[in-house]
């Protein structure tokens, strides 16, 4: 006689399935937000980067235009 699995072992198995794919769901879910947020950081890194370059080449370029103004004064001498 062949075994055949009872009514109650079958929705058990029901259950597990829908709870390991709802726990799977969630996992992505999770992974997905601290993906996200790892974007972020970066990004947000990025752009304090930026910024810093960008406030370094506007000193160095005042610093060039002070250097230039000094020569063309020193020519007029």
């Amino acid at each position: 006689m062949a075994f055949t699995p009872s009514k109650d072992h079958k929705r058990r198995e029901r259950e597990q399935k829908k709870l390991d794919k709802r726990l799977a769901r969630e996992a992505a879910k999770l992974e997905k937000k601290a993906e996200d947020e790892a974007a972020a950081k970066i990004a947000e890194a990025a752009a304090v980067e930026k910024a810093r370059w960008d406030a370094l080449t506007e000193e160095e370029q005042a610093f060039e235009t002070e250097l230039e103004a000094e020569r063309l004064a020193d020519e007029e001498k």
